[in-house]
């Protein structure tokens, strides 16, 4: 725990004194279906409803379609106006139904990392389960991006085996933790993985899960976490995390205000001790650089 200043004990890249990382979740298309044999539609909708009967929910699927059709573009058009490499976590299932979506985030030099195959229940499946659930999701990645995903985020709830099973695996990092602002080492049998830790608070999701959390409600927590790390970054090592879905920031409603923070991040970026923005596998291997795993 950090209750005094402290000096850093290793840097960021050009004496930044924060990482930041857009990650972009990519699930349209891997969501729970009726068509895709699931027992229920996906009961993630704008609207909150939450149908309990086998039967298609129309209005929710398109919802998702939106996503692919037109919030795509236009996250695509601002990343690259802005020359931000961001890391895409995806669904592997939702890249395999995109594969125009997919060609341009390679094309723009994005990073790609697991969001698992699909939406399953993760927390549901037993060891064999889950790492054949895991491999499945490698393949279809490598297979969509011709490059092997070396980072994994679940939907939601991990198992007691999912980290092991990641290590096995041979991933770098893992985002499934929410207890710190920095990078930090796991370990099993002494074989390491890196835990880069997930901010949720700055999700656009609020923007879904409830409707009265306004476009400029979310640009200003996320520029006042931004500016609070930032400063702190002078004598702390920290990490910030910018949570995006197609379906939520991609709306003309919202779209302005990622434009702005993406803005604001820029122009400070270009100021000394400014933050270094990067994806979650450049701040995974900066970290290993500078901190070399040492088993206990």
């Amino acid at each position: 725990m950090k209750f005094q200043k402290s000096s850093k004990a290793w840097p960021w890249p050009n004496n930044a004194n924060l990482a930041l990382s857009i990650v972009v979740n990519v699930e349209e298309g891997a969501e729970a279906s009726i068509l895709d044999g699931d027992k229920y539609p996906e009961p993630v909708d704008e609207m909150g409803i939450a149908l309990k009967r086998p039967i298609r929910n129309f209005g929710n699927e398109s919802n998702y379609q939106y996503g692919i059709k037109r919030g795509a573009p236009r996250v695509m058009r601002l990343l690259e106006a802005h020359g931000i490499q961001a890391t895409f976590t995806a669904c592997a299932l939702a890249l395999e139904r995109a594969p125009e979506f997919t060609r341009e985030i390679v094309r723009q030099g994005h990073e790609v990392t697991s969001h698992g195959y699909r939406w399953a229940h993760q927390f549901n499946m037993n060891e064999d389960e889950e790492r054949a659930y895991i491999r499945k999701a490698v393949a279809s990645i490598e297979q969509s991006t011709g490059r092997k995903p070396v980072g994994w985020l679940s939907r939601y709830l991990t198992t007691p085996n999912t980290r092991r099973l990641l290590i096995e695996e041979g991933f770098l990092y893992h985002m499934d933790d929410l207890s710190d602002d920095e990078p930090f080492w796991d370990q099993h049998e002494g074989r390491p993985i890196v835990v880069l830790p997930y901010q949720v608070d700055n999700n656009d999701m609020k923007m879904w899960s409830e409707p009265s959390y306004t476009p400029d409600q979310w640009l200003k927590y996320a520029i006042d976490n931004f500016e609070w790390t930032l400063r702190e970054g002078e004598h702390e090592i920290n990490m910030m995390s910018i949570g995006l879905h197609l379906r939520i920031i991609g709306r003309p409603g919202r779209i302005g205000a990622l434009e702005k923070f993406l803005a604001h991040v820029k122009k400070r970026s270009l100021e000394p001790g400014g933050p270094w923005i990067a994806t979650r596998q450049a701040i995974a291997e900066h970290f290993a650089h500078q901190v070399p795993f040492a088993a206990a």
